[in-house]
């Protein structure tokens, strides 16, 4: 598994803001304890809200998606886009821009909501990573709102690319990296898939009603009990 791949699973492990102990987690994603360090030294120097020691356990102690607030998710993402790209600029005068101008949307957000630490042009997952998952996001944020099924073949990090039929129930950010949270026909069952991952999408025709045990509210109902 790719680093970036475990630092986004460990992000999943984490949101349920319980105490997880780094032996656990390590075995989870069959790495080494000095492995799982690095990679929570990692994101916590990222700016990801987590607490925590080598020995006792690690736990998040606030959420770090990005609902609306006084920007809406389009103009969101436009300003990560925009300060992503000039920060791989050439220019040190357009870098150092850059940098000042996170510093200011991190300065504005509320404490709870606020972006990484680090800044949005240095989050954990590089650009050209998140910007492949842009052109998926207008139509399923369409999706989402129709409540429209879509179909969409997946890179998963190990192995073939695979495809799935799903209910798109909500978008989430995590400081670069988008993810859609669905219930997947195939599985018959919830699946949090990365955007940026998604190789091809195509909405159905095909529309769906919320059934008790298929919606967000039900995934939702489900972390808090896990």
């Amino acid at each position: 598994m790719r680093r970036s791949d475990r630092l986004f699973e460990l992000i999943q492990i984490l949101r349920d803001g319980r105490l997880h102990r780094g032996t656990d987690m390590a075995k989870r994603l069959d790495v080494s304890l000095r492995t799982l360090y690095r990679d929570m030294d990692t994101l916590i120097a990222s700016g990801v809200p987590v607490e925590g020691e080598r020995g006792l356990g690690y736990m998040m102690t606030a959420p770090i998606t990005l609902p609306p607030l006084n920007l809406s998710l389009s103009e969101l993402e436009a300003l990560h886009l925009g300060l992503s790209v000039v920060s791989k600029a050439a220019d040190p005068e357009l870098q150092k821009a850059a940098a000042s101008l996170s510093a200011k949307v991190d300065a504005v957000l509320p404490e709870d909501r606020a972006a990484p630490a680090a800044g949005w042009g240095v989050a954990t997952y590089p650009f050209a990573e998140a910007a492949r998952g842009f052109v998926h996001m207008a139509p399923l944020r369409a999706a989402i709102r129709s409540r429209r099924k879509v179909i969409i073949t997946y890179k998963t990090p190990d192995g073939p690319n695979t495809t799935h039929t799903l209910r798109p129930l909500q978008l989430e950010y995590w400081g670069r990296v988008w993810t859609l949270t669905s219930w997947n026909e195939l599985h018959n069952d919830f699946r949090v898939f990365r955007v940026d991952r998604i190789q091809t999408l195509n909405v159905s025709f095909e529309t769906f009603e919320e059934e008790p045990g298929k919606s967000l509210g039900d995934y939702l109902d489900r972390q808090d009990d896990t």
